[in-house]
């Protein structure tokens, strides 16, 4: 019976250093796998580069978003860009141009209202002061800038704006200087022409301390339809 016993006891233990043994080998050959520590290493890669990639391809939307809705609604490309800045300056061969008196009785001076008509067929930037010259049978005589000129302003095909020229009255009862024309030159231009004189007949004789001829910036005297 003891030996029995003994058999029993040593079968028992040789069967638990049995079990050991084989879950040490399992735990070995796990830790020995090369391609059980790819795959951990290869998921633990992907889980990662998932990550950064989800965070790289959010930035570069922003960016892109940021940068395309910038371009379009930025007023500077296709606000002003677009206004006075790409229309071309008025010409004088563009413009048609005359002249008609505009004294109003009480008015101490004579006044000329010049017109200039954009007939380019396009749109055209004016401003500043047009050149003004009186031909008279002394001489021409050069009008004298008054006031200040504003922004350029775009003048529509088939549009026109006004400027004013003031002169003074001939009541000396003498004939004076007889003015034989006007001669207009745009802004920025230096081709003129040459209109027939609307105002009064002629200029008082003087000393040089009265009145001038005085001439107004480009819409002065209002502007047309």
């Amino acid at each position: 019976m003891r030996a029995h016993r003994i058999t029993f006891a040593a079968l028992v233990v040789a069967a638990g250093l049995s079990l050991t043994a084989c879950q040490n080998g399992d735990d070995g050959a796990a830790a020995s796998d090369p391609s059980s520590a790819s795959s951990a290493s290869a998921a633990s890669s992907a889980g990662g580069g998932s990550g950064s990639g989800g965070s790289d391809q959010d930035s570069g939307k922003e960016s892109g978003t940021g940068s395309d809705g910038k371009g379009t609604a930025d007023p500077a490309g296709s606000g002003s860009g677009s206004g006075d800045g790409t229309a071309p300056k008025c010409t004088t061969d563009g413009l048609e141009i005359t002249a008609q008196d505009g004294f109003i009785d009480g008015d101490p001076d004579g006044s000329v209202v010049v017109a200039l008509k954009n007939g380019s067929g396009a749109d055209c930037v004016i401003s500043g002061f047009a050149g003004v010259d009186l031909k008279t049978n002394a001489g021409d005589i050069s009008a004298t800038r008054k006031g200040e000129p504003g922004d350029p302003y775009t003048l529509k095909n088939g549009k026109e704006i006004d400027f004013y020229v003031s002169y003074p009255l001939n009541e000396t009862g003498g004939s004076g200087v007889h003015i034989t024309g006007l001669v207009v030159t745009p802004p920025n231009e230096t081709k003129s022409v040459t209109l027939a004189w609307p105002g009064n007949s002629s200029l008082p004789v003087t000393d040089g301390s009265g009145s001038s001829v005085l001439v107004g910036p480009i819409g002065s005297a209002g502007q047309g339809g």
